[in-house]
Formats: C-alpha cells, sequence, structure tokens
C-alpha cells in the first residue's frame, strides 16, 4: 500500500491524493462491487426528471434489435451480446480492454414509476430508456372552491 503524504498546509491536496488512492483501489481487479462495480458493461447513467426515471446506457456495436429489457417491480434488467469484431483473428493482444460476450445488467428504481409505458431508444451507441411516473405520483393541482 502506498503511503500518503500529508501536508498541513493544503488539505485540499491531501484530500485528492486520498481520493485518487481510493479509485485506483476501487479499480484493481481483486476488489470487485459485483455486478454494479467499476467496469460493469453497459456504463449507464440514471436520473430523474420532471417526468421520470431516465436511463442512459452506453452500448456501442450492438444490434439493437437483440437488446432486451425487462422489467419487473423496481427491477429493470438490459440483457445482450456483444460480439467479437468480424474477421479479426489476432494471434496475441497488446492490450485487451473490450470485453465479449452475454452482459446482464439490471438497475432498482423507484416504485411511483409505471413500466408499461417505458421506450428505449438507440441511437449512434447509445441506449436512452425513459420511465415516465405513474399517474398516481404525478404531483396535481387542487382548485379551492368558494362556500356560497
Amino acid at each position: 500500500m502506498a503511503l500518503i503524504r500529508f501536508d498541513a498546509f493544503d488539505p485540499f491536496s491531501n484530500l485528492l491524493a486520498l481520493q485518487q488512492e481510493l479509485e485506483r483501489y476501487m479499480r484493481n481487479p481483486s476488489f470487485s462491487l459485483g455486478p454494479s462495480g467499476y467496469g460493469a458493461y453497459p456504463s449507464i447513467n440514471v436520473f430523474e426528471d420532471q417526468d421520470g426515471t431516465v436511463i442512459i446506457a452506453e452500448a456501442p456495436g450492438l444490434d439493437p434489435a437483440k437488446i432486451e429489457i425487462s422489467g419487473q417491480g423496481r427491477t429493470l434488467t438490459m440483457r445482450g451480446e456483444r460480439k467479437r469484431d468480424e474477421g479479426l483473428n489476432p494471434a496475441g493482444y497488446h492490450r485487451r480492454e473490450r470485453r465479449f460476450g452475454d452482459f446482464s445488467r439490471s438497475v432498482q428504481l423507484t416504485s411511483d414509476l409505471d413500466m408499461a409505458k417505458a421506450n428505449a431508444k438507440y441511437e449512434h451507441g447509445v441506449l436512452t430508456l425513459r420511465i415516465p411516473k405513474a399517474e398516481k405520483a404525478k404531483p396535481r393541482q387542487i382548485t379551492v372552491n368558494t362556500a356560497n
């Protein structure tokens, strides 16, 4: 383990050095956070907008017709296969970082979404899923009536 030199006069550089060491540790192949850890495929961003939840997945080189997306309860699962480059049969690799084969990625979502109205779009290697909020979860405007 590397020793970190702490400087009492610059606490911010100490925090940055600690963050870099933690990131280096998390990228270590012997340490794993499971299927959602560093290097999980496809890389995703999950966020909410005013209409519901949006999931953006980087999945270049996939056939969109062969991507399976399913939802059960609060779990959304993406499955597919990333094929090797056709026609290439290298005798060895200098560096091999692209993974090939079957993949499955699951995400836990909030319970106030309407999975039946979800839609997905694949464009330029980016898969965008939009899952709207259920009608019962949307804010409602209540009018005030006067008593006459």
